[in-house]
């Protein structure tokens, strides 16, 4: 893929670009009590779809900003509520865009999609959103920064760039961050790979992908998972509450993603953000519960259910263990004097060097594979050296892929 040209660059930053209405939402929505209680008890609240219509069904005052990602925004193309955009920008395109490949041609209208989906939530809620960046550049570093510059330039006041858990992805937020882009690092599972990102990226979010982590237990036979994705998020918030105590330019937030359920909801109370999808949101609201009810969990209480014979059970559990060693390592990483020189590459071999298998070198055979098991994989078929946090981040990205092609299948079929 090559250079885009700053003039074809501008053009399909104006067909992206749509004016924000001043002022508060048009449609009025009511405060919920339970959602309140949270709010009180320190925890942000989002809302995890990119469907405006679903999103304004159960849309509450005490909600602040919307995600999207690949998925999603596939979801919301594959209903049809895109297409005249779709054919608009190809139209407007026309010969600006002559010297693009079909690949490229397909990323710039994918440009203009993204930005469209957030921008109707903006327009109707007033809130931040997250626009995920193409899978297909999550190894490359300067696109990466690149892409992240132009969808904040789309919308500056309220627009918040997801980047993905990969060595390139690393690098790239600390580039985007250093010139005050909010980012939010997507695709995290463990408390050590949430650790290293706020040390060495400081984004102003990371994840924890709590649900599929309960359901690669369960669905392994490795026990049931109960209690796993929650006791590796509250972990992981213990090890960023570390961070911004120790290094005062460190503002990384945790936010609890892929949630299930309205229990999860409740036994999460009191991090620092959850993004919630609907049916989760639903079931959370109608469960019965009063406010009073929901209580700050301590994660240090909850015992996972675990088959403790299982060949992967010590994995699981280093998604929420960190030891001096780790730490001591990303000390090492930050004393570096070259770290913004670092490649990808860099990256992997320091942490080879010392100790962090936290990059595993799949072949496109592997990565094949990842992709037709979907977002579980199957772990029987992966070898003891794989650290599972490393896996599910290739599943969690190999899913969006797919979707992504999905998404870049449609926008091609508009092509001539």
């Amino acid at each position: 893929m090559g250079t885009l040209s700053k003039d074809l660059s501008e053009t399909v930053h104006r067909i992206a670009f749509k004016e924000i209405s001043p002022g508060k939402p048009a449609k009025q929505y009511q405060s919920d009590p339970l959602l309140a209680r949270l709010k009180k008890l320190g925890t942000e609240l989002w809302m995890d779809t990119g469907e405006l219509e679903l999103a304004q069904s159960i849309w509450k005052n005490e909600l602040t900003a919307l995600t999207t990602n690949n998925t999603l925004a596939n979801q919301v193309v594959q209903s049809g509520v895109m297409d005249d955009v779709i054919q608009e920008t190809v139209n407007k395109l026309g010969e600006a865009a002559s010297g693009l490949s079909r690949e490229e041609l397909v990323m710039e209208i994918g440009f203009v999609i993204n930005c469209r989906i957030a921008l109707r939530l903006v327009e109707a809620f007033k809130v931040k959103v997250s626009v995920e960046l193409h899978p297909s550049i999550s190894r490359d570093i300067e696109k990466s920064v690149k892409y992240g510059k132009r969808y904040f330039a789309v919308c500056p006041e309220y627009f918040i760039i997801k980047v993905p858990l990969t060595p390139e992805g690393l690098l790239a937020t600390r580039r985007i961050r250093q010139e005050n882009i909010p980012v939010n690092f997507t695709l995290g599972f463990s408390a050590r790979q949430n650790y290293l990102a706020a040390r060495l990226s400081n984004p102003n979010y990371v994840n924890v992908f709590l649900g599929r982590l309960n359901a690669v237990v369960s669905d392994n036979s490795a026990g049931s998972g109960e209690w796993v994705g929650e006791k590796v998020t509250l972990h992981t918030q213990s090890a960023l509450e570390e961070v911004r105590n120790n290094y005062a330019n460190v503002k990384t937030r945790l936010i609890a993603a892929s949630i299930r359920n309205g229990d999860q909801v409740a036994t999460l109370a009191g991090m620092d953000i959850h993004t919630i999808p609907p049916k989760a949101m639903k079931e959370f609201q109608d469960s019965g519960r009063t406010p009073d009810q929901i209580k700050k969990t301590d994660g240090v209480a909850l015992n996972p259910d675990m088959k403790p014979e299982h060949d992967w059970s010590a994995r699981v559990a280093r998604l929420w263990e960190m030891d001096g060693d780790f730490r001591e390592a990303v000390d090492r990483l930050m004393a570096r004097s070259d770290l913004d020189q670092l490649s990808g590459d860099d990256l992997i071999q320091f942490c080879n060097e010392n100790g962090l298998d936290l990059f595993h070198p799949f072949s496109p055979q592997d990565l094949k594979k990842i992709q037709d098991d979907g977002k579980i994989p199957k772990l029987a078929d992966w070898s003891g050296s794989i650290a599972l946090d490393d896996l599910m981040t290739h599943s969690a990205l190999q899913s969006f892929t797919k979707d992504q092609n999905a998404l870049d299948a449609r926008i091609e079929s508009f092509l001539k």
